[in-house]
């Protein structure tokens, strides 16, 4: 296990990179690291994830009441403290607001096409998340039936959630789904989205195992 001063400053240099990618604005988005059974480290709230220091993360115990900062946590807090409770494997999680991927989500469309090989390999299907309203247990609700087959979650009308063993796996996941809304995007503008055929999905799923990802993960899409 990372030192705490190890996982703050990777937490940092995170929200610096949500910010310079544009993934956030303003106060926008919250990351979380899960320390153990009973604690998460978690980024305040009302500080823009591009200017957070060490000393503005939040340690809490995992019904959410703060041990150590002198900061609020994230209002989205209980979102991540849900996820770490019905995923025990998930160590990390990170929520944002890329445009592109956002804007599906906006649009009520949820990326569940096989298209790119390294999308299948990674995270599979990503699903649309009903909305529910930020900060309240509405918020996460509907996120429930999804978390045990998705890593990554489209949110409707408000954003991207992902989750990872690590923080570097929470936040590639987050690249990844904004790499791929971008692309997807662009197909549709040029009129036509070719997917690849089941046979040729199967293979990149049996690959999963050389890399050492989830066999299961985005294999099911709700409707």
């Amino acid at each position: 296990m990372k030192s705490i001063l190890v996982l703050k400053k990777e937490m940092v240099e995170v929200g610096r990179r949500m910010y310079v990618r544009g993934y956030v604005a303003s106060h926008d988005g919250n990351v979380s690291v899960k320390l153990d059974e009973n604690r998460i480290l978690i980024t305040p709230t009302g500080v823009s994830k591009g200017f957070m220091k060490h000393a503005d993360l939040v340690l809490t115990d995992r019904d959410g009441r703060v041990l150590k900062g002198d900061r609020k946590p994230s209002s989205e807090i209980f979102m991540h403290l849900k996820v770490y409770q019905e995923r025990p494997d998930v160590n990390s999680v990170c929520h944002a607001h890329p445009v592109y991927a956002t804007g599906f989500a906006a649009a009520g469309i949820p990326l569940d096409k096989h298209v790119l090989p390294e999308v299948v390999i990674a995270l599979g299907t990503i699903p649309l998340v009903e909305y529910g309203t930020p900060g309240t247990a509405a918020f996460y609700k509907p996120l429930i039936p999804y978390l045990k087959d998705h890593d990554a979650f489209l949110l409707a009308n408000h954003g991207v959630l992902t989750v990872g063993e690590d923080l570097r796996k929470a936040y590639h996941a987050m690249e990844i789904v904004e790499h791929f809304a971008r692309i997807y995007f662009v197909s549709l503008q040029l009129g036509r989205v070719q997917e690849l055929a089941q046979e040729e999905v199967e293979k990149l799923i049996q690959l999963r195992k050389k890399f050492g990802i989830r066999p299961d993960s985005g294999r099911k899409t709700l409707r």
